[in-house]
């Protein structure tokens, strides 16, 4: 699928430390039920990876729903809270549909619309999920994230754009991933040099 590039769309907030921008999707027309509203593009509304304490590992928010750091902190630790115990893997919290699937230490979260296709968030989460058992080489654990925070986040990036879903094929998500670290004159080793050079200087940075 190719990346809508025509499409007018907000640019997403990202990581631990980024708070969101653009807006929501289209109101419902005057005189509509409250319930239906008109098809947007802008189906999802975040995408976050949590560790089994509720922590943010990596977090992307596409709308203001929660604009400020604090409320999306709040948001993730009240949905961790009632979903880390439960064998669901849909939760309605807030006006909100959540999916989510959990992996050893890690819980994975796709957020839209109370009226989304549960079915099409469900294709994000598969396509997340798959996506970085291949990119952590089955390991789909919290160590092996942190090590490869960088693929992780292209994953993502390949999935949803500024709320709209490019792709739900974790064959395609992988074969771009990789074009965009050969694009970029990186091979995989390199890759790792790099990301292990990165650690290194944040634990020394630490350490002073």
């Amino acid at each position: 699928m190719q990346r809508p590039e025509a499409w007018p769309r907000p640019h997403p907030g990202e990581g631990a430390a980024a708070a969101p921008t653009g807006g929501p999707a289209p109101p419902a027309r005057a005189g509509e039920p409250a319930g239906l509203r008109e098809p947007s593009l802008y189906t999802i509304k975040a995408v976050f990876i949590l560790d089994n304490d509720g922590h943010r590992l990596l977090a992307k928010y596409y709308d203001d729903t929660f604009p400020s750091m604090k409320e999306q902190m709040a948001f993730e630790k009240n949905v961790f809270n009632k979903t880390s115990r439960t064998d669901s893997e849909i939760a309605f919290f807030g006006g909100m549909t959540i999916v989510y699937k959990s992996s050893i230490d890690l819980f994975l979260y796709v957020v839209g619309s109370s009226y989304e296709n549960e079915l099409m968030l469900m294709s994000v989460l598969t396509c997340l999920f798959e996506s970085l058992n291949h990119v952590l080489r089955k390991n789909v654990e919290k160590r092996w994230l942190l090590e490869n925070m960088d693929g992780a986040f292209l994953v993502v990036d390949e999935i949803v754009d500024g709320g709209v879903i490019l792709e739900s094929d974790p064959q395609q998500v992988i074969q771009k991933v990789n074009f965009r670290a050969d694009d970029s004159g990186l091979t995989e080793h390199s890759v790792a040099q790099v990301l292990q050079s990165a650690k290194e200087q944040i634990k020394w940075s630490l350490l002073k």
